[in-house]
């Protein structure tokens, strides 16, 4: 037995996400501003390679991106908000 979704339902939820302006980051500018970030970011890598390879500094890197991953992906799932709220009380 299969669920059919509702019509009047599946037309509400898209009219919803139609009033919604598009985000800064999926625009022209927001999509050339990422690809100027990273060829900046290239060429700055490439110039200083010397300095960044050469230093002790190298082998923090792992590290530094578990800690950078953690802090800026939490906002894809909902952070660690709810923990606690079971219904176990």
């Amino acid at each position: 037995m299969t669920h059919q979704p509702d019509p009047s339902h599946v037309n509400q939820s898209q009219s919803e996400h139609a009033h919604h302006p598009p985000s800064f980051w999926r625009s022209r500018a927001g999509i050339y501003l990422i690809v100027a970030l990273a060829v900046g970011g290239l060429l700055l890598g490439y110039e200083h390679r010397v300095h960044i390879l050469s230093s002790g500094l190298l082998i923090w890197l792992p590290l530094l991106l578990c800690v950078g991953m953690h802090f800026f992906m939490h906002g894809g799932h909902g952070g660690h908000g709810g923990h606690g709220k079971g219904d176990d009380q």
